[in-house]
């Protein structure tokens, strides 16, 4: 038998790793940035080309490379950070496994302009697919430059599969986010197609957090440090008031490299269990400072899932610190010492001053047990009482007020088993949404068949009516989002959403990463009814809302649509549209417990049988279900 096992070529083995390490264009800023990093830079420059895939280059002031190193880095395993695998547990840089710039060099063309501080002349080289072009002597200045052009040039599948521009570009400033977090005395400027995006400068943790996602993001931030013998923890958590159910800006990082933590964030969340809602989220800024032989970050190319050694620990060390946090924003009161005004208050001199002392008075011929003339019980029914009903007879009696729940006769019995109908509970709102009318729609189903007109609200939740093959049960609230989120897609494709001018514009800004999403859907947001002008340094203003919006919070609504709209997988322009009429839908829809009249509660469900799809909401909930005549009279013996 001949031997079949052989060496696959540098050239293959290359690509093999870049597959796993560099999967778009992202990948490719987050290694080279971090390189500088490692290299002492104070000053990183990032500019791309079509989100990366005609051009990426990053420019460092760092110390730069020799001739020798130059041409050694894009070896394989080639690195300057390890030199044993014992230094695998005392790393204290971002990269070690030397495989970033071969896998980089083997899916592009690569260009790198470096010099050192003891060299009069830098290193120019040219390398394509693996391969070295050129190598010759240039002028630069110290530091290293790094041109990756033409990526996945000779891995087409690969480039097929990338995303849209401003897919990628979000996911390119996401990875920039959690680098420049780490390092705020780094200055970091960022340009797609020649716009600057992002120029930040050296300055205070908290003074970097706000230059990312804003100012507001300042006023609810929450100071956490503590310090152990086994870890320092540091950072900011959001006040309860910050949460919110999509986009909520989460990071951890331990050693200044940013990782994913599923169990840290659980310790976190426990934190605000009883002070936010359930599903909401509260942003934080949490920086471990572990020793290096406690973790372990050799688990994932990415390295973003890191192991602890004394994991349990940490995560009761968390959850004080968040409740510590947390307890100090509660107990400090809002006092405002304003001086302007105020009453002068003399000071008492005892050897200037005499003050005379205050007489008493009193009335002495006051005796408690004496009755005074006043205290006699006036007669509750007077005596005359036969005058006031004497004309009562010639008075006609006064019509009898209508049932609050009028029931044909079929019905009646039906009505009898749910409640009772007597019972006086609000029949109007001054919250609740107004239906208008609508004709009634064919049934679809010969279930529903004979429904009553009748119908009953349980626990402000359910509606309850009578069809012919039972009782139907109907959750209002996931009707109302089927109902709003059709009529959402019917305005986005007809262009026809009625246009809810604001008489005071509101101003809400967004970070770089999302700024370029909003850019995207902001001709679909425009079609929903949404008036937004662009203020300049990822600022708008909210000068329109669709109609049925009034009393919603438009800046939270907005920042959820625009969060929902950058999770999707999906580029088309139909999912989009989706994903924006559901996030509205959801915000608009009618809340659990609010009280609904007859009538109220007849529109919701004529309006709801004229639905394409009447059994499910669009994320795939259980909108109503009949329960069975036949279960019924079994229940009832």
């Amino acid at each position: 038998m001949s031997d079949i096992i052989q060496l696959l070529p540098d050239s293959v083995a290359n690509q093999i790793a870049a597959g796993e390490v560099i999967q778009r264009p992202a990948s490719v800023i987050k290694e080279l940035v971090e390189n500088a990093v490692d290299a002492g830079a104070k000053r990183i420059n990032v500019v791309v080309v079509d989100a990366g895939r005609t051009s990426i280059q990053v420019i460092d002031d760092g110390k730069g490379m020799s001739e020798t190193d130059a041409r050694l880095a894009f070896e394989r395993h080639a690195t300057s950070k390890i030199k044993k695998a014992d230094d695998l547990f005392a790393l204290s840089t971002m990269g070690f496994r030397g495989e970033a710039l071969a896998s980089i060099a083997a899916v592009a063309q690569v260009r790198l302009k470096t010099r050192s501080a003891d060299s009069e002349i830098g290193t120019m080289i040219d390398i394509s697919a693996s391969k070295v072009v050129s190598q010759e002597p240039v002028s630069c200045p110290v530091g290293s430059n790094f041109t990756v052009e033409n990526l996945f040039f000779n891995v087409p599948a690969r480039r097929k599969f990338l995303k849209t521009n401003s897919t990628e570009l979000s996911n390119i400033l996401t990875a920039f986010e959690r680098i420049v977090l780490v390092y705020p005395d780094i200055a970091f400027t960022l340009h797609s197609n020649g716009t600057e995006l992002v120029n930040l400068r050296p300055g205070s943790m908290r003074q970097r957090i706000v230059d990312v996602f804003g100012k507001r993001l300042n006023q609810d931030l929450l100071p956490i440090d503590v310090d152990t013998t086994m870890c320092r923890i540091t950072g900011f958590v959001g006040k309860p008031e910050s949460a919110r159910k999509k986009g909520a800006h989460q990071f951890f990082f331990v050693n200044g490299r940013y990782m994913k933590h599923p169990y840290f964030h659980k310790a976190v969340m426990n934190a605000f269990e009883r002070l936010v809602p359930m599903g909401m989220q509260v942003p934080y800024f949490i920086h471990f400072d572990v020793s290096p032989s406690d973790i372990d970050v050799n688990i994932h190319p990415t390295k973003t899932e890191i192991k602890f050694e004394n994991e349990q620990s940490i995560w009761q060390i968390l959850t004080a610190a968040t409740n510590d946090a947390i307890g100090k924003f509660c107990e400090i009161p809002s006092i405002d010492f304003d001086t302007e005004g105020k009453p002068d208050i003399p000071v008492f001199d005892p050897m200037q001053d005499t003050v005379a002392p205050p007489q008493p008075q009193y009335n002495p011929t006051y005796n408690p047990f004496k009755p005074s003339p006043h205290s006699q019980r006036q007669p509750e029914v007077p005596d005359n009482w036969e005058e006031l009903y004497k004309n009562l007879e010639d008075i006609a009696p006064a019509p009898q007020e209508q049932s609050l729940f009028p029931a044909p006769p079929q019905n009646q019995g039906i009505l009898d088993n749910l409640g009772n109908p007597g019972n006086p509970i609000p029949l109007k709102n001054p919250a609740s949404p107004t239906y208008p009318p609508l004709p009634s729609p064919t049934q679809p189903a010969e279930s529903l068949s004979e429904r009553s007109l009748a119908h009953y609200q349980y626990k402000g939740r359910y509606i309850m009516t009578a069809v012919k093959s039972g009782l139907m049960i109907i959750d209002q609230q996931r009707a109302d989002i089927r109902i709003r989120y059709e009529r959402s897609l019917r305005h986005i494709q007809t262009q026809t959403a009625h246009v809810q001018q604001v008489l005071f514009p509101e101003v809400i800004q967004f970070p770089t990463s999302s700024a370029v999403v909003l850019t995207k859907i902001l001709p679909e947001l425009s079609k929903m009814g949404f008036e937004l002008s662009d203020l300049g340094q990822n600022s708008y203003s909210i000068n329109g809302v669709p109609s049925g919006l009034e009393g919603l919070d438009c800046r939270s609504l907005l920042t959820s649509m625009v969060a929902e709209a950058a999770e999707s997988t999906s580029s088309s322009i139909e999912a989009v549209h989706r994903s924006l009429a559901l996030t509205m839908a959801r915000a608009a829809a009618i809340p659990v417990g609010q009280l609904l009249s007859n009538a109220e509660m007849e529109s919701l469900v004529n309006e709801l049988f004229a639905c394409s799809n009447v059994n499910y909401t669009p994320d795939g909930k259980a909108i109503l279900c009949i329960l069975p005549q036949r279960e019924i009279e079994q229940l009832m013996g």
